[in-house]
């Protein structure tokens, strides 16, 4: 099959919407499939307000009409609604390509917080922006009921994987990490406003508290909370080494769309701690043993205090979590991707005929 992924997110950029695309793109790839990227790599650059790191392309329409134009895809998948998105979008409804997208950010939410509007001023723009997609990729139920309340029902799962030869219980500890007076707890994410990082730094709980990885409010956060352990950013077996040498990853997050971290947490045997929303609620489930792969014995705890959630997971035997992690893969979530797209060509296709009829 013949595809074009359009993206704001790429590389270099550290966050889960790009390691989900990476990963999906080299399965796809392995498969045999052809796929064409059109990201900000070749544009002009500016940085996203609050998210220097972020760069957004500006004024794209046309350097992604010509790649499109010279990729000529069977469909194009929109990973992201920023401004190759929606040349992405625009080349696709003109031409009369069929194209999917995908809702892997809270946009509404998170511009929210930035600008003080009101997060229902913005879920218009996603309306309008899904409105015409042959289906919205979605990695969890209940993201897919939330959106289906807000108009955009031509839902589609689209889970997540990890490296499994990466994450992983055994293998080498983190040296500053070990060093530490134990428990440890750790979050590795964006250091961002919208991760309500302060329900876990404030939280009253025994132990040293750790958080691996960089963002806009990194700098604050290090002045208001000295006594903890801010290590930056870390990828690959430096990474994989900090997890498995934590004893309960936290997840404060209450916006997140899924929380790849929670599932890499996991897959290296470290119980996870987590409010019950969209997220973790579909990974571990109210009861910590799982939803759409459920397991027998807890991975995890979900609770509306997160200190309570955070004893409960220290309880947890590691080889209980690292049980529901081992269940997760790309070769899984690709073949729900593939699903999807080809559900999607063959519709277009169906069409054409009738037409042509």
């Amino acid at each position: 099959m013949k595809l074009a992924l359009a993206t704001d997110a790429w590389l270099p950029q550290v966050n889960g919407v790009v390691r989900s695309l990476c990963a999906t793109l080299e399965e796809l790839t392995r498969r045999g499939h052809e796929v064409e990227t059109v990201t900000p790599e070749g544009f002009f650059t500016v940085p996203m307000p609050g998210y220097a790191e972020i760069r957004l392309a500006m004024a794209p329409r046309f350097g992604v009409r010509r790649a499109l134009d010279r990729a000529r895809p069977q469909l194009v998948h929109i990973a992201t609604e920023g401004p190759i998105g929606w040349a992405a979008r625009g080349w696709c409804l003109s031409r009369g390509v069929p194209f999917t997208s995908a809702f892997h950010t809270r946009f509404p939410e998170y511009a929210a917080v930035r600008t003080g509007i009101s997060a229902e001023r913005f879920w218009p723009i996603m309306q309008r922006f899904h409105a015409q997609s042959s289906a919205v990729l979605v990695s969890t139920r209940s993201l897919a009921d939330e959106l289906a309340g807000r108009g955009i029902r031509h839902t589609l799962p689209w889970s997540r994987g990890i490296d499994h030869t990466l994450f992983r219980p055994d293998g080498p500890r983190h040296r500053a990490l070990a060093a530490l007076p134990g428990p440890v707890l750790l979050n590795v994410g964006r250091v961002a406003p919208e991760k309500n990082l302060e329900a876990f730094l404030e939280a009253n709980v025994p132990g040293s508290k750790v958080v691996i990885g960089e963002g806009p409010a990194l700098e604050s956060l290090k002045r208001r909370y000295p006594h903890v352990h801010f290590l930056g950013a870390m990828r690959g077996e430096e990474l994989a080494s900090a997890y498995r040498t934590a004893d309960c990853f936290v997840f404060p997050s209450l916006t997140d769309t899924f929380g790849l971290v929670v599932i890499e947490a996991l897959a290296s045997g470290v119980p996870v701690a987590a409010f019950s929303v969209t997220g973790p609620i579909d990974i571990l489930g109210a009861e910590g043993c799982g939803v759409d792969l459920p397991v027998v014995c807890p991975a995890g705890v979900i609770d509306a205090d997160l200190e309570k959630a955070i004893e409960g997971a220290l309880a947890i035997p590691r080889e209980d979590a690292a049980t529901l992690g081992s269940l997760y893969s790309w070769e899984r979530a690709t073949d729900q991707f593939l699903r999807a797209i080809r559900a999607a060509v063959e519709a277009a296709e169906a069409q054409d005929e009738t037409v042509a009829a």
